[in-house]
């Protein structure tokens, strides 16, 4: 009996001193390593939803390219009949008349344009149950509305001038620039769309007097693609 005792003696201590130590996080049952993964996930959530606008509809940027696309059409068919080809750069004076209806047709682009990304980024956060005027969405306009008010006053200076043809690619310039600044307040895709659109704009300076094509591109269907990927992205 005594042999026996001694022979289990062993066993005992290592049960034993596997009682002393904490529970390695290995040995925990699967569902509470699942645990706590969510728990971290919802953490991850909850802090991107408080520092990053996420409201941002894909079908914005849709109709927004949809509308500078009917827009640049309109504007393509003020020239025509004034007259002149576009493309041919045959030589002519335009009225100040005609430099009215552009200037009506770019605001009333704008405006359609505000609108439509309005209503789909309000009936997004709606539906996913956000709020929409906070903390961020005040970053994020600041660092939208800054570069777009001073290539505002920069576009009014060239029409000043009478270098109207550089007003296609200023506003493609400046328009990039205060999408890269707005974009570390929501989706990093709004940073390229950003980029994109600068670069195309340079590119419009040196091909004076394609402008109003390489701004149909740039507002229409470079803003028609961002929203069809960001639309399947964040459904």
């Amino acid at each position: 009996m005594a042999a026996k005792q001694l022979g289990n003696e062993p066993n005992d201590k290592v049960s034993m001193n596997r009682g002393n130590y904490p529970e390695s996080p290995l040995d925990r049952p699967r569902s509470g390593q699942h645990k706590y993964e969510d728990d971290l996930s919802a953490i991850r959530s909850m802090m991107e939803r408080s520092s990053r606008f996420i409201s941002l509809s894909g079908l914005s940027g849709v109709s927004a390219g949809l509308i500078a696309l009917l827009g640049g059409g309109y504007a393509l068919y003020l020239v025509h009949r004034e007259g002149r080809g576009y493309l041919s750069h045959t030589a002519m004076a335009y009225t100040t008349g005609f430099f009215t209806q552009l200037f009506v047709l770019a605001i009333v682009i704008l405006v359609l344009a505000v609108a439509a990304a309005t209503y789909f980024t309000v009936r997004k956060s709606k539906k996913a149950k956000l709020q929409i005027w906070t903390t961020t969405t005040r970053q994020l306009l600041s660092s939208l509305l800054v570069p777009l008010f001073i290539g505002g006053v920069a576009c009014l200076a060239l029409l000043f001038h009478g270098q109207t043809q550089l007003m296609a690619p200023a506003t493609l310039i400046f328009y990039g620039l205060a999408l890269m600044s707005a974009s570390k307040y929501t989706f990093q895709e709004v940073y390229y769309l950003g980029l994109l659109e600068s670069i195309l704009g340079l590119i419009s300076c040196f091909l004076v007097g394609y402008g109003l094509i390489f701004w149909i591109i740039g507002f229409g269907l470079l803003h028609i693609t961002y929203g069809i990927l960001m639309q399947r992205k964040y459904r």
